[in-house]
């Protein structure tokens, strides 16, 4: 069994679920209003998530790690439709990702980041504990 790839992906997938709900709970005008309990808005925080998982990701499946906040910027993704759409590369970027592992030992490979070598399953944990951070 691959415990570990089961866990990460359900993890990953309830993270994407649970900013989908967000976004589809907001108007196009409420999208980037401040929240003053955050001091920011439901979309910045979708943002601010998405954009850890994605370049995770792009690192692991092309060895991409360019921070994806010049493509993601709330006056590009502006509407809920927008941003629901980028939400879609996110998770296509991660399934591709997934794709990769095959058993669980294939998390203890080490790869290499800008911050230098690392385990991959410390790069899904740190991942999804930054990535969640930032969710509402």
């Amino acid at each position: 069994m691959n415990d570990l790839i089961i866990w990460f992906d359900r993890e990953f997938a309830r993270l994407e679920q649970a900013w989908r709900e967000l976004i589809q709970a907001t108007d196009d005008q409420g999208l980037y209003q401040i929240d003053n309990q955050h001091n920011l808005s439901v979309g910045e925080q979708v943002l601010q998530s998405a954009r850890i998982v994605e370049q995770t990701f792009g690192g692991i499946t092309a060895n991409l790690w360019d921070d994806p906040f010049e493509w993601t910027l709330p006056e590009t993704l502006s509407t809920t439709q927008k941003l629901l759409a980028y939400l879609g590369e996110v998770e296509n970027a991660r399934r591709r990702g997934f794709a990769l592992f095959q058993k669980d030992e294939d998390l203890l490979k080490t790869i290499m980041t800008p911050a230098g070598s690392t385990q991959v399953l410390s790069l899904l944990l740190d991942t999804l504990v930054r990535a969640r951070h930032h969710q509402c």
